[in-house]
């Protein structure tokens, strides 16, 4: 009998479109998530958000802290969700140790870019960052700007 392809593969979950605008982004890692089968049903109806979502480390392990993960009402009737806990992110040790110590550097951070399907596990992409100054996110506005400028005269003149 074949395989058949999940539908899952690839899918972006929630996205945190705010640390995109409010960070540079220094570099990119993907990560796994221990999750409960609440919160697997939840995030398969898109119920999730990362607004204010980063990663802390405690006792050698990475734990992401401020993920929203909203309960649905039929699939967590017999659990007491909390839809804030820290949850778990599986790494390896090297990748855990080079994050740790690139964090408690001054002022970079790590932070949850997006959370996605990759077959039918949830990924999350993790990313250290340094902060944006307020000259720089006007900067990245105007230069978004002017490639959408740009972008209208090529389309008007080809």
């Amino acid at each position: 009998m074949a395989k058949t392809k999940s539908h899952n593969t690839g899918r972006l979950i929630a996205q945190n479109k705010k640390a995109r605008h409010d960070y540079h982004i220094e570099d990119k890692i993907e990560a796994g998530l221990a999750l409960s089968g609440w919160e697997l049903k939840s995030l398969r109806a898109g119920k999730a958000q990362l607004r204010d979502s980063y990663v802390i480390f405690n006792h050698d392990e990475a734990w992401l802290v401020g993920a929203h993960i909203s309960p649905l009402s039929t699939a967590s009737t017999h659990v007491v969700a909390n839809p804030v806990r820290d949850r778990k992110i599986l790494m390896h040790r090297k990748q855990i140790d080079k994050y740790k110590a690139a964090s408690e550097q001054s002022g970079y951070t790590i932070v949850a870019l997006d959370l996605h399907w990759s077959k039918q596990y949830v990924k999350c992409e993790i990313a250290l960052v340094k902060g944006k100054k307020l000259h720089d996110k006007r900067e990245t506005i105007k230069e978004r700007e002017w490639n959408r400028q740009k972008e209208r005269v090529l389309k008007h003149h080809v």
